[in-house]
């Protein structure tokens, strides 16, 4: 028996689109970051493209749970000694929604080339309903949230 692998002309890359409001971040983030990657199509290959263009709408109602939104600080540093800051995500999710629903997906893409190339290329992030990707005739995805 032979494996499988894809070929560039074996990949078809849909649209879906996802309403993140009263989503927590953490499922939101892991089942855009399988969209994105391809693993729920049977055609998956590791080292190809073959993942699907996602579109997060409603970005600023994301849920964050327990106490993240007064306790989770997101870490830069400049490269010089002493310059490092913090940005607590309140202050981040009221001024720019949309970084830290990146941030989370980035978070669970495997650390590769094709990984940075992935998330530029396909996460399509909105702070509210509104979206210019109609042409595309993008497919409703649901997050799956447990009671």
């Amino acid at each position: 028996m032979k494996t499988y692998t894809s070929t560039p002309d074996d990949i078809r890359h849909d649209w879906h689109v996802v309403d993140a409001s009263g989503v927590p971040l953490g499922r939101l983030a892991s089942a855009v970051a399988q969209l994105i990657r391809g693993k729920h199509k049977p055609t998956f290959t590791p080292h190809m493209d073959g993942g699907d263009f996602v579109v997060i709408l409603n970005a600023s109602k994301v849920k964050l749970t327990g106490k993240k939104l007064d306790q989770k600080k997101y870490f830069s540093h400049s490269g010089y000694m002493g310059h490092e800051s913090f940005t607590p995500v309140k202050n981040l999710l009221e001024s720019d929604p949309e970084q830290v629903i990146e941030k989370a997906v980035f978070g669970m893409l495997p650390k590769n080339s094709l990984s940075k190339q992935r998330l530029r290329l396909k996460l399509k992030v909105y702070p509210g309903s509104e979206h210019p990707h109609e042409a595309q005739q993008p497919k409703p995805y649901a997050v799956k949230v447990s009671a």
